[in-house]
């Protein structure tokens, strides 16, 4: 291994040098020709400081610089080339949308004929249960959990609130028809905005009921989360009632803007300069290592920044509103799965750091799984990852749903709800992981946090798993 002065040297002999000193300027024109022969390790290196030059102008308003560093990144981003390419693709993408989301009628004429497929949108979310591990993950613990707590219960009800997936609930089936004492009546309700997904869902559902010669209702609710009228769950006494919520709950704190706008003022303030700290380096080999001994390093957030972020937990209306009706149904078990990531910051710079990180995470399994040309690939990237970095970065407001916080937060919020945290099981613990080994790719990680489930890539938590309980 060379020295650590050799290094140093190594380094600062390449064009890498100028990266502390320099951000974009009209005077720079077209990229310098040397960018083109750059190493896949320095142009990832020299894309992430351009994305953080670039959004800090978004931020200053700077609309010439913002112009100017968009052409350069678009000279060596791609939605096929290497894991930084393609991530740059998608967050330049973000932040080119925001900027022109500030002529309101320019950005409505560009996307006025844009349509969106239902169908679309489900085979995507098809793809990401089949390239990822994370979903059959979140679907084992919850199933196991409900087994557990349901044993010797002879009617069960389960309110799913994105009923969306029937394998999860056609394992469940499964599991419980081997029952010792004999399948529970089981009846699901069922909520998603898209009547076609439900009748899709309680076909596949009462088919298998029938094959296992199990007593199944499906209670369909055609409603947006946000929207749920809390009489259609139609919850019966004597029935032992779970909730399962898969990446839903998180949306629901977009509608909360104004209360924490008029209750701290700065919360608002839209504060997000960025500072180089040193020369960079290049030992790094994904992109999820580029950013975790880098860009921590090189860029922080400015004082003033720093001081609009939100406190560790804020009071939430409609969030509140909504554990508080679901805590009043009793139910013997509620399990949560959410993103473990915060992408909820008052401030721009904050969410395109740690989005940057998050996403970091899922482009480099893909590019450690999948071909560069994988059609399946593209579609997950463009279609779920690149429109929910597009809603992160570009969106406010009641527009912005991908809300994703920390399990911490999660914990605190429902702890204020009434709900107590129901750790979970050894056995439950260890299915999981059986599950993970089997899925035959390195880098996928399970920890124990306070009892609860968080699945990683790479030590980097990415999603997590709660159970809860009514506190008496």
């Amino acid at each position: 291994m060379a020295p650590m002065d050799e290094r140093s040297s190594s380094a600062t002999s390449s064009p890498l040098q100028l990266f502390s000193m320099m951000s974009p300027s009209p005077s720079l024109g077209s990229p310098y020709p040397w960018l083109r022969e750059l190493k896949s390790e320095e142009r990832g290196l020299y894309l992430i400081h351009l994305l953080l030059t670039c959004a800090n102008h978004v931020a200053s308003g700077s609309l010439e610089n913002v112009n100017i560093a968009l052409e350069q990144i678009s000279e060596l981003a791609s939605a096929d080339g290497d894991t930084m390419q393609r991530i740059a693709a998608y967050f330049t993408e973000a932040l080119a949308d925001r900027i022109l989301k500030t002529w309101s009628g320019l950005h409505k004429a560009l996307n006025s004929t844009r349509i969106s497929f239902p169908s679309e949108d489900i085979l995507v979310r098809k793809l990401f249960f089949e390239l990822f591990p994370f979903l059959k993950m979140a679907y084992v613990i919850t199933n196991h959990t409900i087994i557990e707590a349901m044993e010797g219960e002879k009617m069960v009800h389960i309110i799913d609130l994105n009923s969306a997936e029937p394998a999860q609930w056609i394992a469940l089936l499964q599991a419980l028809s081997a029952r010792p004492e004999g399948p529970p009546h089981l009846r699901i309700t069922g909520i998603h905005p898209q009547k076609e997904v439900l009748e899709q869902m309680a076909h596949r559902l009462t088919e298998e009921a029938e094959k296992l010669d199990i007593p199944f209702q499906f209670n369909p609710i055609v409603s947006k989360l946000e929207n749920l009228d809390f009489e259609k769950l139609r919850v019966k006494t004597g029935e032992a009632l779970a909730i399962s919520s898969v990446l839903q709950l998180h949306s629901l704190l977009a509608y909360d803007d104004e209360f924490l706008r008029k209750k701290s003022p700065l919360a608002s303030k839209n504060s997000n300069g960025v500072h180089l700290q040193r020369v960079l380096q290049l030992n790094q080999t994904t992109l999820g290592e580029l950013l975790e001994n880098d860009v921590v390093n090189r860029y922080s957030l400015s004082p003033d920044s720093a001081s609009s972020s939100p406190p560790s937990f804020t009071g939430s209306p409609k969030m509140d509103g909504f554990l508080n009706a679901l805590w009043g149904l009793t139910p013997k078990l509620m399990v949560i799965t959410e993103q473990d990531s915060n992408h909820n910051g008052s401030t721009l710079m904050e969410r395109l750091l740690e989005s940057l990180y998050f996403y970091a995470a899922l482009f480099d399994c893909l590019e450690s799984t999948l071909p560069r040309t994988s059609l399946e690939r593209l579609k997950v990237e463009k279609m779920l990852f690149g429109e929910e970095i597009k809603n992160i970065i570009a969106c406010e407001g009641v527009e912005r749903k991908e809300r994703h916080e920390k399990l911490e937060k999660w914990i605190q919020r429902l702890d204020s709800a009434g709900f107590q945290s129901m750790p979970l099981s050894y056995y439950c613990m260890l299915q999981a992981k059986r599950l993970l080994q089997g899925y035959g790719c390195d880098g996928y990680r399970i920890k124990e946090e306070n009892g609860c489930a968080v699945i990683c890539c790479q030590d980097r938590p990415l999603f997590s798993v709660s159970a809860w309980r009514c506190r008496k």
